[in-house]
């Protein structure tokens, strides 16, 4: 239903995202070509990812945390293979990537402690409470690190959304890692 836009064929406005998005993947990912059809969109996408990547204080695999987390959440076929693929390159724990691909706690308690915020901050639509926020600040997170979430919390939400309204097909690179969220596996199986 949704247009996968190539470079030459995408609107205008959408252009110097595309290079964007080719600079830092080195591929014009299927998500990006559709994301090409709203160039606002497009590039609320781009600079809220950018942002959260480059200009927070959690670490790569924090970031990966919140960012997996929240496809879980969100039951997005796409970016849970995407992210997937990201944290392998990166030489990230396979236990982690496990771990998130399938929605179970995380080893480490701190990370653990970052994941069941971001999971309770999407749930409640913000509506954490004061003593669920203290209990991420208590295990070593700061305020300006809960407010860092919601920055990767908004990229998702359009790239998740995206990808829901489209059915996205998985990239070449990404489809080795292909994902479908565990209740729908079990539907599937019954």
């Amino acid at each position: 239903m949704f247009e996968y836009f190539t470079q030459d064929t995408a609107p205008q406005e959408s252009r110097q995202q595309i290079q964007e998005s080719i600079a830092a993947f080195g591929f014009f990912p299927k998500l990006h070509q559709i994301l090409a059809a709203a160039p606002a969109t497009y590039e609320a996408y781009n600079r809220a990812f950018t942002l959260f990547q480059r200009h927070t204080s959690l670490t790569p695999l924090e970031q990966q945390v919140v960012m997996m987390t929240a496809n879980f959440e969100n039951r997005c076929h796409y970016c849970t293979a995407g992210h997937s693929m990201l944290m392998k390159m990166a030489a990230m724990p396979a236990e982690h990537i496990e771990a998130l691909r399938e929605g179970h706690p995380l080893s480490d308690p701190k990370l653990e402690a970052l994941r069941v915020f971001t999971r309770q901050l999407i749930g409640t639509r913000g509506h954490v409470g004061d003593e669920k926020l203290q209990v991420f600040l208590q295990a070593g997170y700061n305020q300006r690190q809960a407010l860092e979430i919601l920055t990767g919390l908004a990229a998702k939400l359009i790239s998740n959304f995206t990808n829901a309204l489209a059915h996205t097909e998985l990239d070449e690179p990404i489809k080795a890692l292909a994902w479908a969220h565990p209740d729908d596996r079990k539907s599937a199986a019954t």
